[in-house]
């Protein structure tokens, strides 16, 4: 009974608070993650962090990046993939060397300040396509380049952190790290041709009710499923399902349906409980390296993204936009950290802190993006008119 009071309390305050941050100018998943942190331990304590949360989140996640795959336009897609090879590899490479510069002050081995490095260089654009879609950037060459860059971001990191791995002792075969992630993509994109359009037309005859959206579902999760499976983040595998089925006819069917059942209950879930899993203890005694870590997660991502956007010749707005976009490091960071923990990379002291590093990032995306973007499209208004 504590779960659905709990839900409800959710449901209702994320609602409220979405539309007063979208009041006050800022994107409605701002006000959604600021009132997790109200709800939770943190401040008010109505909402705990519980296994049946963390996996209603889960799915909310796998949601979302299945709407925005059934959202990308596919030829703005392929024509953004040197841009998203820029922004991904730059926005990699810029907090790998800054983090690692960072562990090595704060007395880390070559192999723990490499991990830390390689922490802040992951990225979730999860919260990042929220935003996109109030800004109705989803479907532009700068919505292309940041999800092209999300795919290629995921794949590198967790490739060096098998080879990080390996070179701290763990058992980890790199060889086979690389051959389940060809395997997986080659194999997702093979369904993705042949097989999805074939269960999907299979589904819709069936004389239940639907049928079709079921369908959808199943393609969705098992995707998501082989992703983790083979090393690949869930919301990645999410992704591409959403890509496959909007190469079908049932497009259209398939994103009203799955839109209204994410965003009416399991997408503010999610929202919710990233804030739920703030917690303020020991904050005060190690303020200074969290302002000073959160600092270098954001700067190093957006300077380093936005660097990869200019070569491929976005204006400096739209280059800024999309290096914001990549801030958010979201649930890969930390399920990276958790990784970190257990391989005694990290000690539970910088786990804490770099939890708190994590939410500040998720935090200030959606405000940042907006106000680049939004900057461009008031310069450019003021160019056409001038």
């Amino acid at each position: 009974m504590e779960l659905l009071f709990q839900l409800a309390v959710i449901l209702i305050a994320s609602k409220i608070a979405g539309d007063i941050s979208a009041r006050l100018g800022q994107p409605s998943v701002l006000g959604k993650l600021v009132i997790g942190i109200i709800l939770g331990p943190a401040v008010l304590g109505l909402v705990e962090e519980t296994t049946t949360l963390e996996q209603l989140s889960q799915i909310g996640v796998i949601l979302l990046m299945f709407i925005a795959g059934m959202e990308t336009d596919l030829d703005e897609f392929k024509r953004s993939g040197k841009a998203a090879t820029f922004v991904g590899l730059s926005g990699i490479i810029v907090p790998l060397a800054v983090g690692f510069l960072a562990g090595i002050l704060m007395n880390m081995t070559t192999i723990e300040a490499l991990f830390l490095g390689l922490l802040l260089s992951a990225t979730s654009v999860s919260i990042s396509v929220q935003a996109l879609k109030e800004l109705n950037k989803m479907q532009s060459k700068e919505g292309a380049a940041i999800l092209g860059a999300a795919v290629i971001d995921d794949v590198v990191v967790i490739i060096a952190l098998a080879f990080l791995m390996s070179m701290a002792g763990g058992d980890v075969n790199l060889s086979m790290v690389i051959i389940k992630k060809v395997l997986f993509f080659g194999g997702a994109i093979l369904a993705a041709w042949k097989l999805v359009p074939w269960i999907l037309k299979k589904f819709a005859p069936l004389k239940v009710t639907e049928s079709v959206i079921s369908a959808a579902l199943i393609i969705c999760f098992l995707y998501a499923y082989l992703a983790e499976v083979t090393g690949v983040a869930a919301i990645i595998g999410a992704y591409i399902a959403g890509v496959a089925i909007s190469l079908t006819d049932f497009k259209k069917e398939v994103f009203e349906k799955v839109e209204t059942i994410g965003y009416s209950f399991f997408v503010p879930v999610f929202f919710t409980s990233i804030g739920v899993k703030a917690s303020f203890e020991g904050l005060a005694q190690n303020i200074g390296l969290i302002i000073v870590l959160s600092i270098i997660a954001i700067l190093t991502k957006l300077i380093g993204a936005a660097a990869g956007a200019k070569m491929a010749r976005f204006s400096w707005n739209s280059s800024l936009g999309i290096g914001a976009a990549m801030v958010s490091r979201g649930e890969v960071a930390l399920i990276l950290a958790t990784i970190g923990i257990e391989a005694k990379l990290i000690n539970q002291q910088l786990f804490s802190i770099l939890v708190i590093v994590v939410l500040v990032t998720t935090i200030v995306t959606p405000p940042m993006m907006k106000f680049f973007f939004q900057r461009g499209v008031k310069q450019n208004a003021m160019k056409s008119t001038a």
